[in-house]
């Protein structure tokens, strides 16, 4: 046997039984996750530092929890707006759009530089809106490019290369921000997600605009739909459930790390380590997980999520914060792809034969967000304060409360 054929048999029993071809990705399915890579790269940067950065401007928990609950409230009126646009013309466009938005809004923050918290309202709607459209056109883009035999394992290499490219930009933004005189790093790392972003759009032109023959919006009759299909309207309380603890696992984590290590590199450090952690635990999702046994699975991942959280009850301090991050790191996964594919495989149990999967999306945004906005909203009514017992409390109860997932969700979909 040559070398050529030992090195490609290694391979093979490295990578495990060739994929049969309903399983493989299209081009289009690649290039969208070379789209959201970029993306991610500059959201990593950008989106973890800027909570810190309005914490350090600011050092109170109620802007930053007010800043992100407005951006979730406004979120579903982008989603709305684009998801319009998305029937009227098609969802590249919408996407396309949201990349830029959240492009100008990062250069809106450059320009404000220190004086960020005087707007933090505006550029709290500024950011809900250019994420909605963002995520309307990347999510109805999942499903297009995307089938049934394929869809759990295109989820999962998603969630590998997006956490992939969230390896670097923490850890290059913390090295960024600690060697910078006062803030200034933070303004660097802000300009660098900037390019990231307008990258990020010249590669989405790779991807061709199809026109909808469908161009009706049904969102105003999304409630009749909702009165006839009971297992999707479950399907939508289950993300209602999952934004109440995942509103407050955006921004918190970061702000506790810092205060225990209180250096902004060691955090993007830590950042780095939990984002390879959800790169393995995606990987073995993409080869192992199957759609019969998403209550399984949900029920796996918020136990290991309650056990990380009481470790929070015991004392908030380095290791409790870091050992809680692990083991998030490694079950968060699981309950979002396995609810993300189960939500997508309701969606083609509606009406209209897949003319509702710009609706679909939008309601399914509408109902996350509420639940982050009232988590959120928990948190400033009982845990503001760091050092009370309630902040652990409220996330120990969030984190509690996805077993109702398990109620919400249906291993039998016929």
């Amino acid at each position: 046997m040559s070398l050529k054929s030992s090195l490609h048999y290694a391979w093979q029993g490295m990578r495990g039984p060739a994929l049969p071809p309903e399983r493989r990705l299209s081009r289009e399915a690649v290039t969208a996750l070379i789209i959201h890579s970029c993306f991610q790269l500059g959201a990593s940067m950008s989106g973890l530092f800027l909570n810190l950065y309005l914490w350090r401007l600011t050092e109170d928990l109620v802007v930053n929890a007010l800043y992100n609950i407005i951006t979730f409230a406004v979120t579903p009126i982008g989603f709305a707006a684009g998801g319009w646009i998305s029937k009227k013309r098609d969802r590249m466009l919408t996407y396309r759009w949201g990349i830029v938005l959240i492009a100008i809004f990062y250069l809106f923050v450059i320009i404000t530089g220190e004086n960020v918290p005087q707007y933090y309202i505006l550029f709290a709607v500024f950011n809900g809106i250019a994420s909605g459209f963002y995520w309307t056109g990347y999510l109805v883009l999942q499903y297009d490019v995307s089938t049934e035999a394929n869809r759990i394992r295109f989820l999962a290499i998603n969630m590998v290369t997006f956490n992939t490219a969230g390896l670097l930009g923490p850890a290059l933004a913390g090295f960024i921000i600690q060697r910078n005189d006062g803030l200034s790093g933070y303004l660097i790392i802000f300009t660098f997600a900037f390019v990231m972003f307008v990258i990020a759009a010249v590669i989405s032109l790779r991807i061709p605009t199809v026109e909808s023959h469908h161009k009706i919006y049904y969102l105003k009759l999304m409630g009749e739909v909702m009165k006839r299909n009971v297992r999707w309207v479950r399907s939508l309380y289950s993300f209602f459930v999952l934004g109440l603890f995942q509103g407050i696992m955006l921004f918190l984590p970061n702000i506790l790390l810092f205060q225990a290590v209180n250096r902004e590199d060691w955090v993007g450090y830590l950042g780095v380590c939990f984002s390879a952690l959800t790169v393995a635990t995606g990987y073995v999702i993409s080869r192992k997980a199957k759609k019969e046994n998403v209550r399984q699975y949900v029920a796996l991942s918020t136990t290991g999520t309650v056990i990380g959280a009481a470790l929070l009850l015991i004392e908030v301090e380095l290791w409790s914060v870091v050992l809680f991050m692990i083991i998030f790191s490694i079950c968060n996964p699981l309950a979002i792809n396995t609810l993300t594919s189960y939500y997508f495989r309701m969606m083609g149990t509606l009406p209209l034969k897949g003319q509702l999967r710009v609706e679909s999306v939008v309601m399914r945004e509408v109902f996350v967000n509420i639940g982050r906005v009232v988590s959120i909203a928990a948190l400033v009514l009982f845990g503001s304060d760091l050092g009370s017992i309630w902040m652990p409390v409220t996330l120990f109860a969030a984190a509690t409360l996805q077993y109702l997932l398990v109620f919400l969700i249906s291993d039998n979909e016929g």
